[in-house]
């Protein structure tokens, strides 16, 4: 089957020394917002502290709530930002789209511009999804980005590739594990990767070969 390609779309190291246009800009209207009353110093500790907690646990508390609860995944698939919601994970204002694999197609995440990616469920991006190299030969040769991660896709399977939008994210719902239906909620979850939920891997260190 041929591969499909859906698309509807540097920063720099940190330093103490110097700082970037962006992260100056970032201080200075940070401390501007404090100055006014707008936001106070506790309102942005708390925020960096939300921001820490994100990871991407929260991700697979959502797959495998979906591989245990026939309704919620479909709740899920209809509307990913609503059905997240209903598990106390805030991903709005952006839209989240869950895309689930099938023995029949695999996806995998790409955002070709920049790097826009499901934070509030997943935490900060790798590196290697950010690079020049990933946003471009995951839409031109996804096979061979796949087969570098170790998972391989059989030919008779598609692989289609979604392209992450500044207000639309992409989550890949994985296909559970088989001989796993003595396993509890909890224990899914922790068989459940970050590179799962991207769709450059398969849970539990399974193969598609």
């Amino acid at each position: 089957m041929s591969d499909d390609h859906h698309r509807p779309h540097e920063h720099a190291p940190d330093s103490d020394d110097h700082l970037s246009y962006y992260q100056a800009m970032e201080v200075a209207v940070r401390e501007l917002l404090l100055e006014k009353g707008v936001l106070s110093a506790d309102e942005v500790r708390r925020q960096i502290e939300d921001m820490d907690a994100r990871t991407p646990a929260r991700g697979a508390q959502v797959v495998a709530r979906a591989w245990v609860d026939p309704d919620y995944k479909a709740r899920l698939l209809a509307d990913g930002s609503a059905a997240c919601e209903e598990l106390g994970l805030e991903v709005k204002p952006m839209r989240l789209v869950v895309v689930e694999n099938t023995p029949e197609v695999h996806n995998l995440i790409v955002c070709t511009l920049c790097s826009c990616y499901p934070r509030p469920l997943l935490g900060l991006p790798p590196d290697w999804y950010k690079s020049h190299a990933y946003r471009r030969r995951a839409v031109r040769e996804p096979r061979a980005v796949l087969e570098e991660f170790g998972t391989r896709i059989p030919d008779n399977i598609t692989v289609r590739v979604h392209d992450s939008t500044a207000d639309m994210r992409y989550l890949v719902l994985p296909m559970r594990p088989a001989g796993t239906e003595h396993m509890s909620e909890q224990e899914l979850a922790a068989l459940v990767t970050r590179d799962c939920m991207v769709g450059v891997a398969l849970p539990g260190g399974r193969t598609n070969g």
